[in-house]
């Protein structure tokens, strides 16, 4: 799947035990899995559709069954660690989200809840989903992108060079709400969607940050295993950096989280398709009941 064009960036095997360490501290972090619960109910909602098979890729963590139950017949959850695969109520699968399994135009509905950030190919696990989506099926997802901790991205960045001459990449690249756009119509979704909704969280300081991000399993998973670990020193300027640089008034630090989402249609022949340029035949100002102004000589 992946090719020189799309190098590995990060170790699934690694992620997964992190993931599976942190089941039994999610529930104290869960808050952006709710909030995006949610939101993805409401875009599933107003398709006005019901689905009848469904999958949730990613679900492990706290998967959205009960959210998605209004509006779908079967939901097969899965979730790329065995380990948390086996806990989940059935019907459920151990699934990596890179190497998608499903048969070709199998299902209705492909949801997926902050985890595709996690994936190396994405325009790969993209098409693959698309595929699996049967004419007219609906793939709604959220993952962390765009400016995502941004302010530890550079405290950290900003101590080690400061310390030792030289940085690491120590926060995981992500993806812009753009960029999913054209990956979304590169993937052969029609009607593709996508935007960001940005959070911005608030600590007493960077260590609290790092509790949270350990607790959901959510902590840098490189593939390159041989980079230097953080020293005490480097931490500690860290923390002075982000404290100095990124604080409020009352002293807690803030971090952004950016949450992208995607929202697309399997191709079929009776979705609505853009008019060809000129071939309107109601003015505007008489659709809306106004009259129309003059801007001037037409050109040429």
């Amino acid at each position: 799947m992946n090719t020189p064009a799309n190098p590995l960036v990060f170790n699934r095997k690694q992620l997964n035990r992190r993931r599976q360490r942190a089941r039994a501290s999610y529930e104290s972090v869960d808050f952006l899995k709710k909030r995006v619960a949610e939101d993805i109910e409401d875009r599933i909602s107003v398709t006005r559709r019901q689905f009848d098979l469904a999958v949730e890729l990613g679900a492990g963590l706290s998967d959205l069954r009960e959210v998605l139950a209004p509006h779908t017949g079967t939901i097969v959850l899965c979730d790329s660690s065995p380990a948390l695969a086996s806990t989940l109520t059935p019907p459920a699968l151990c699934v990596d989200e890179e190497w998608l399994p499903f048969k070709q135009e199998s299902l209705d509905l492909i949801v997926s809840s902050l985890a595709l950030h996690w994936v190396n190919d994405l325009p790969g696990t993209l098409i693959q989903i698309r595929r699996s989506l049967k004419p007219d099926g609906f793939f709604v997802g959220a993952m962390l992108g765009g400016a995502s901790l941004m302010e530890l991205r550079q405290a950290l960045l900003q101590a080690e060079t400061e310390l030792t001459g030289g940085a690491e990449m120590r926060v995981s690249p992500f993806a812009d709400a753009l960029d999913m756009s054209q990956l979304l119509q590169r993937a052969g979704f029609t009607l593709p969607v996508s935007d960001r909704d940005r959070l911005t969280l608030r600590y007493d300081n960077i260590f609290a940050l790092f509790r949270d991000l350990q607790a959901s399993g959510e902590t840098h998973a490189p593939f390159n295993l041989t980079r230097k670990p953080l020293t005490r020193r480097v931490l500690m300027r860290a923390a002075d950096i982000y404290q100095e640089q990124f604080a409020d008034p009352d002293g807690r630090i803030r971090a952004t989280i950016d949450i992208v989402w995607m929202t697309g249609w399997a191709p079929h022949p009776d979705q609505p398709k853009a008019k060809r340029p000129g071939s309107a035949t109601v003015r505007l100002a008489d659709a809306l009941g106004v009259e129309e102004q003059s801007t001037g000589e037409k050109a040429g």
